[in-house]
């Protein structure tokens, strides 16, 4: 879908944050922090939350101790020095994979069609890990329609994680979800045309402020960025849909 084009844009996080129980109210949780910060939030924002977060919300997290590793994992567990276990939950949640190096890291093709370091698994300490959400364009959605039944404001919503790339070092964030906003956008100059991904460029703008580990600030907030509604979702511009 074509934009019109944004000339500069704001974006704030929404902190302090509660550390997030499962289970817990997402949308009612940064209700609560934009009330608590005298916040608002307008028409037209785009609320991006960590997938971290979704997924506490709805309860996937993964006890290790359930899991069994099989020959395969502990063998890439002894390459790449990542528990055996969590290398299972990777194969578990995987069509394919590869090794970046010899020693890692994993870079997989999740179920639902992401190419992910690690299938987007998540450690939760030393005794667990968080999954994806089962269907984060379905959790977009549903938190898109529950924040604007509690601000009024009619705002888009995408769910991002922290990715890494099989050419460098390092971890960028790239989008897994999104309700209200087409995940592809066409510019067009000169004659030419462009297709962008443009959820994943929303979700790389937030990521200078969620940051990595140990942030606690899992949702931010852009505003001034023009972009075309949509419902379509990020599984929409996937090669390997689910």
């Amino acid at each position: 879908m074509t934009a019109s084009p944004t000339s500069g844009f704001s974006a704030f996080a929404l902190e302090p944050f509660p550390e997030l129980q499962p289970g817990d109210d997402l949308a009612g949780t940064i209700t609560d922090v934009i009330t608590r910060t005298s916040t608002e939030l307008r028409h037209g924002d785009i609320v991006v939350v960590a997938s971290k977060v979704v997924s506490i919300a709805e309860k996937r997290y993964v006890d290790l101790s359930s899991v069994t590793p099989s020959p395969e994992a502990v063998d890439i567990s002894a390459r790449t020095g990542k528990p055996a276990e969590i290398v299972q939950l990777i194969l578990d949640n995987s069509t394919e994979h590869f090794l970046a190096t010899e020693r890692g890291p994993i870079i997989a093709r999740h179920t639902l069609g992401y190419q992910l370091t690690s299938a987007g698994i998540d450690r939760a300490g030393t005794e667990g890990a968080w999954l994806l959400p089962v269907d984060p364009d379905e959790s977009a959605r549903a938190l898109r329609d529950a924040l604007i039944t509690y601000t009024g404001a009619e705002v888009a919503v995408v769910i991002a994680d922290s990715d890494g790339r099989a050419d460098r070092r390092g971890a960028t964030v790239i989008s897994i979800g999104a309700a209200g906003i087409a995940p592809l956008r066409t510019t067009e100059h000169d004659g030419k045309r462009q297709e962008e991904t443009f959820t994943d460029m929303v979700a790389a703008a937030a990521g200078l402020i969620l940051g990595q580990r140990g942030r606690g600030a899992p949702v931010a907030v852009l505003r001034g960025i023009n972009y075309p509604v949509s419902d379509e979702g990020v599984a929409a511009m996937l090669h390997h849909r689910p």
